[in-house]
């Protein structure tokens, strides 16, 4: 089997193969017809006149290849067509001697790419997906990936030549990586993925590839002609998760319950496949002060149809819907809090796909696809105050605190009688009782403060027309593409009631709090005493009283690609560009005719900055040349990359300005005296004519068929990026380095501003009064670099399948975007983190190193084996380097010893530290037993982390942590999961 990566735009593969008589002469003429269960109807083509074959826009399967020459020879083979790849057969078309039986060949799917153009791709196929202890989750199935370092995070993606926000996932062929963050949404499941296949470089112009780490996508199964159907429940109680090395017992109960149904419609026309997957989760929440809470529960309810229709054997349609709900509720109810203050959580999920190609000819094919995917998310109170309406006028109902917000229950203060006299009637109310028996303050009553609701929607729609000629002694198949997507982040943050209510019981004046008088609101006597405060988001209490709407940041993008896959003798040539153009919109502003091209207002969406086509030429250059009777490769790639992914749509969007918070002070009455809003983030201008991130990569391997079933693949890769977007004063360091202005690159220190003059800002901050000091500017000198050396093997038993790779590689450089936070498994802004903010967090502040994502070893082995009593033992192993750290210490830099200065500024190199390596082995057993001849009874057991390895890893770096030098995250303990399922 030889791959490629696929030229459909849709989800699916191909074939392609040549037709020889016995004294290997091409054999042109003849009729090829490819069926398949997955296949509605089959397809038939010819051979030219050299003997090669293509069947195109394939749905993923086994197929039966029927060849027949125009005198009556016939041949049968079967191959297997994997998810964005290209199976090659031969065929040998002798005469059959008289009774023979036909030759019948079969062929498994790969997935180490023998003879594949000169791209690193990988596909799964649904028998390793479901071989191989993988977990629940779409994201667990990126721990196959050879050269993709194991992660546990949550919400970051693994490092592969980029950072975390690098990467691209779709799920059936709809990107489902968050507009912006470039991160992956929790929900997606792989309950019922088919296959997989996984592009982790050496790209060509096919498949609108810009990612700037690895690019991942799957299909989900189909129906056939006959009906199926099944059930299975899986479960981890808490009894079968291991304690961890802190004597910490596991307190959740999971499990998941999924069935499934397929089949036909309309015979060999028209087919159904529709799922359910029903996870649960629930915990005991221990008693708090103010007695029982409620247990933690969560529910998720998730739908899945698919049709598949063949109305002719040229047209292929699939169209599918997907829906889930999650409701979490019980969650975060500290010790000290009452039952009422728990908070949950909502999600819902949307995926749509209409796909389908039209075989015009057997030398062209046109294809197309609309995507459409939203992911709505809210953390939101179990109680909500909904009969609350704040408003100034209306003031604070000091009678009932609880019933306004999230109340800190004041304590006494020694010494301050008069406060003590005025709190005691509020402690007497809403206390609890201490160990002694009395009733005492410090404690938090009413309901969960916030409510925060960020939605995410992205569409797209490509489409393709692909053609193959004859042209002298080459072969051409020209692949022209066309891609639009827009995606969009929907942001509200309210409070729930009055937010968080402080009691200052008039120990404070309205004068002795220092209110900064810029944004301070007040028409009450600076004398006047302050009892209570309420903070509360300034999207549920408006500056002039009205509530303010959300916030609608847009990325669009529009791609263009041609690539032309040249054959010429033993040489395949992939020559190619992708151009595309990226438009950020932001909310806030309008264009005018002044120095800044705009003016304020509000809910207006302004288009921020726009990356030209000409700025975003992307080549794409490949080599393939095959040696050994075309069984072994040496292949090489140069790719040009622009990656898409931006959260500066909303990071410096002028609408930013209304998701601040305020502090609202009231009398002992509960009457308005004052506002001020609290410090947040404001929108930004763009430094002009800036450059696109640019990552540039160089590819050189080769592959190698061993033997029968052995085949290997060899590469090395070098990767650079730079051109890196940062928000950053708009001023050079020169002006804002207190301390080691010495440290500056001379080359930057040299340029009196960033990216507008003093004076340029002045008449910026006139016609745009609530415009930060920071820009958007292109950091010159900041870079990264990523190189890699890898060996990965592949071998095909007759009831075997094993996978191995191990990679050395090294990622470098002094910008990364992965080490921004404390707790870094975060969807943080990209172009707009906390590098470049400030002395000690740019790019020369120590940071020239080894960067967080690198993990120098990386070696994985799967792979399964069927026994002889109809079972299957699968198998998983990793081994990897550790996590590099630096001490974090202010000192370094001037400031004094306190953990604020130490957060973020790397006290020595970039990287000098590491982790410990971790390894782990999972395994899994699988026993089918057959029952009255149509039902198939399973039992299945994970075992994960076989020999308990709790290594720990995010270290804390702040070098007057409590916690320094100690891991702040483990790998999971041991846990077990069993699942018992029919099908018929």
């Amino acid at each position: 089997m030889l791959f490629s990566v696929s030229v459909a735009a849709q989800q699916s593969g191909s074939i392609e193969g040549t037709v020889y008589l016995d004294d290997n002469v091409e054999a042109s003429g003849v009729t090829i017809t490819a069926s398949s269960p997955v296949m509605p109807k089959s397809r038939t083509v010819e051979s030219n006149a050299e003997g090669e074959f293509k069947l195109p826009a394939l749905i993923p399967g086994t197929y039966t290849l029927t060849l027949t020459t125009e005198d009556g020879i016939s041949r049968t083979v079967k191959t297997r067509v994997l998810l964005n790849q290209e199976s090659t057969v031969s065929v040998m078309m002798a005469p059959e001697a008289e009774g023979a039986d036909l030759e019948e060949v079969f062929v498994e799917g790969q997935i180490i790419q023998v003879g594949g153009e000169a791209t690193l791709s990988n596909a799964l196929g649904s028998d390793v997906v479901d071989g191989v202890p993988t977990g629940t989750n779409y994201r667990d199935m990126m721990k196959l990936i050879p050269g993709v370092q194991y992660t546990q995070n949550a919400v970051r993606g693994a490092s592969a030549g980029g950072s975390g926000q690098d990467n691209t996932y779709a799920f059936d062929g709809v990107n489902i990586t968050l507009p912006m963050f470039g991160t992956l949404s929790a929900e997606p499941s792989n309950h019922d993925i088919e296959m997989v296949s996984v592009e982790r470089g050496g790209a060509n112009a096919v498949g609108f590839n810009r990612s700037g780490g690895f690019s991942v996508d799957s299909k989900s199964k189909s129906g056939t002609n006959e009906f199926q159907a099944g059930f299975e429940h899986k479960i981890m109680p808490k009894g079968f998760v291991g304690e961890t090395d802190s004597g910490v017992k596991a307190t959740t109960n999971n499990s998941w319950t999924t069935m499934y149904a397929s089949g036909p419609i309309i015979e060999d026309q028209l087919f159904f496949y529709g799922s359910y997957y029903g996870p649960r989760s629930d915990r005991e929440n221990k008693e708090t002060v103010y007695g029982d809470v409620k247990d933690f529960t969560s529910e998720r309810d998730e739908y899945f149809g698919k049709l598949t229709w063949a109305p002719t054997e040229d047209i292929l349609l699939n169209g599918s819907f997907r829906t889930s709900e999650r409701i979490d509720q019980g969650g975060s109810i500290g010790f000290f809090e009452a039952d009422s203050v728990s908070v949950g959580s909502k999600s819902n999920m949307e995926i749509v796909t209409v796909d389908g190609s039209w075989i015009i000819n057997d030398d062209t094919t046109f294809s197309a696809q609309f995507t459409s995917y939203a992911q709505e998310g809210a953390d939101q109170p179990d109680r909500l105050l909904g009969g609350v309406n704040p408003s100034l006028e209306a003031g604070l109902a000091i009678n009932s605190l609880a019933d306004q917000g999230y109340l800190t229950v004041p304590s006494l203060v020694e010494g301050e009688d008069e406060f003590n006299a005025f709190v005691q009637p509020l402690i007497d109310q809403y206390g609890y009782v201490n160990d002694e028996g009395e009733i005492t303050g410090g404690g938090g009553v009413g309901a969960y403060s916030t409510i925060w609701d960020q939605n995410f929607y992205r569409k797209s729609f490509e489409m393709a027309l692909d053609h193959n000629l004859e042209w002298g002694s080459t072969s051409h198949e020209i692949h022209i593409g066309f891609q639009w997507n827009e995606g969009e982040e929907e942001l509200t943050s309210l409070s729930n009631g009055w937010g968080a209510i402080a009691v200052l019981g008039g120990l404070e004046t309205l004068e002795s709090l220092e209110l900064d008088p810029a944004t301070f609101v007040s028409s009450a006597d600076p004398a006047s005493e302050v009892y209570y405060r309420a903070s509360i988001q300034q999207m549920s209490l408006g500056i002039d009283g009205a509530p303010v709407s959300p916030i609608n940041s847009f990325t669009e993008s529009y791609n263009f690609e041609v690539n032309d896959k040249i054959d010429w003798n033993d040489f395949t040539f992939n020559v190619g560009f992708l151009i595309s153009e990226d438009i950020l919109y932001g909310e806030g502003l309008r264009e005018a005719d002044n120095f800044s091209g705009f003016v304020e207002e509000a809910g207006n969406k302004y288009e921020m900055y726009r990356v030209d086509w000409k700025d975003m030429i992307q080549p794409r250059l490949g080599v393939t040349y095959r040696y050994n009777d075309a069984e072994d490769t040496v292949f090489l790639n140069y790719a040009h990359y622009n990656p898409q992914a931006s959260s500066l749509a909303r990071a410096a969007s002028w609408a930013r300005n209304t998701r601040r918070s305020l502090n609202v002070y009231f009398d002992e009455n509960g009457d308005y005296l004052a506002y001020q809003p609290a410090r947040g983030s404001s929108g930004k201008v763009f430094q002009k004519d800036m450059d696109p991130r640019l990552m540039e990569e160089i590819t050189l391997g080769t592959t190698r068929n061993v033997m029968e079933g052995l085949n290997v693949r060899a590469h090395v890769r070098y990767r650079e990026n730079d051109n890196f977007w940062e928000d950053t004063p708009y001023y050079t360091p020169s002006g804002w380095y207190f301390n080691n202005p010495e440290s500056i690159p001379e080359e930057v220190a040299s340029q009196e501003f960033y990216a507008y003059t003093y004076d340029e800002m002045v008449k910026i901050r006139e016609e745009l009064p609530t415009t930060s000091s920071y820009v958007i500017a292109q950091i010159d000198g900041a870079y990264t670099k990523y190189w890699e050396a890898s060996l990965e093997a592949e071998w095909f038993g007759d009831r075997t399948y094993l996978n191995a790779s191990y990679v050395r590689s090294r990622y470098s450089g002094n910008f990364d975007q992965d080490n921004t936070t404390v707790n870094n498994d975060q969807a943080v802004f990209i172009g707009s983190s906390n590098l470049m903010d400030w002395e000690t967090l740019n790019y020369w502040d120590n940071r020239e190193g080894t960067l967080t994502g690198d993990k120098p070893h990386i070696f994985k082995a799967f792979g399964y084996y069927t026994t002889d009593w109809n079972a299957n033992v699968g198998a998983y192993f990793v081994y990897q380097s550790g996590q590099p750290w630096q001490i974090q210490d202010g000192t370094v830099f001037g400031y004094s010893p306190t953990l604020g200065n130490d957060t973020g500024a790397y006290g020595e190199k970039a990287g000098v530290r590491r982790s410990d390596a971790h390894w782990q082995l999972d395994l899994n057993y699988t026993q089918n037993f057959q029952v009255f001849n149509d039902y198939t009874l399973n039992v299945r057991a994970d075992l994960f982390n076989v020999f308990d390895r709790q290594t720990g890893y995010n270290i804390e770096q702040r070098l007057r942590a409590e916690d320094f030098g100690n891991p702040q995250s483990y790998f999971n303990s041991r846990r077990l999961q069993l699942s018992f399922g029919v099908d018929f």
